[in-house]
């Protein structure tokens, strides 16, 4: 298996912990789709790939509903994606996607965490470059063969599909979404959820003291509001 296999198989161990984050980052990823292509999910690819990620982690249709519809309303605050880099102690590099509609507010919150932790904020840049930029899809795998659907997607990007308990994944370069959407909606293939990660080129293996070093910034940066999604260069054990 190849490396997103391997990355997926650890994160899924550090998956959102409670339910009510979840359903809040769904509901800014809702504002921003919404935002950017508007309230319809027949026009709006993004929204209706956040849809099908609010079904996943079985958000009420009735969230979902409210949220569009806030969303709509024009005097309502836009969220910015803002992407933080830096160091954990021990050099295990971070990188943290933040929505937000208070920039000042998340970046004396976010340094804050790293002055404590005895890590060091970066610069735009400073670590971005040691990640891969991928997208993801989640499919039904009722009726399909994989090796087939390999081939097919080969053209669109694709550079790792493996099967799983939750269903086949389909991992491809961050500009491939589309593409790739596309095709499975186009051929009727069910769409169970679909996203975003960045996948550490190389990771670092840490002893268990250093790790719990890293694990208490880590959580601190999880844990605040503005938070979407954290990546780090550690090596994380899937035994956990």
């Amino acid at each position: 298996m190849g490396r997103a296999f391997e990355f997926r198989k650890a994160r899924k161990m550090k998956r959102w912990s409670a339910m009510s984050k979840a359903f809040t980052r769904i509901g800014k990823d809702i504002v921003m789709a919404v935002k950017e292509g508007g309230p319809d999910p027949d026009a709006n690819s993004r929204l209706r790939a956040v849809i099908q990620n609010a079904k996943a982690v079985n958000m009420p249709k009735d969230n979902v509903e409210r949220a569009i519809k806030r969303a709509s309303d024009k005097s309502l605050g836009d969220y910015k994606e803002v992407l933080f880099e830096g160091y954990a102690p021990h050099g295990i590099a971070i990188l943290i996607e933040t929505a937000t509609d208070n920039n000042t507010r998340t970046v004396a919150n976010i340094r804050s965490y790293f002055n404590k932790c005895d890590g060091s904020l970066g610069t735009s840049g400073s670590v971005s470059f040691m990640f891969d930029h991928t997208c993801n899809f989640r499919i039904n795998p009722e009726g399909l063969d994989i090796e087939e659907l390999e081939l097919e997607l080969i053209d669109h990007g694709v550079e790792e599909i493996f099967e799983d308990e939750d269903g086949i994944m389909i991992y491809a370069p961050f500009e491939s979404f589309g593409a790739i959407q596309s095709y499975l909606e186009e051929n009727n293939i069910e769409i169970l959820s679909s996203g975003f990660e960045r996948i550490p080129q190389v990771t670092k293996k840490l002893s268990e003291a250093q790790a719990a070093d890293v694990e208490k910034l880590l959580e601190k940066i999880e844990e605040d509001d503005d938070v979407q999604n954290v990546y780090h260069t550690m090596e994380v054990s899937s035994e956990e």
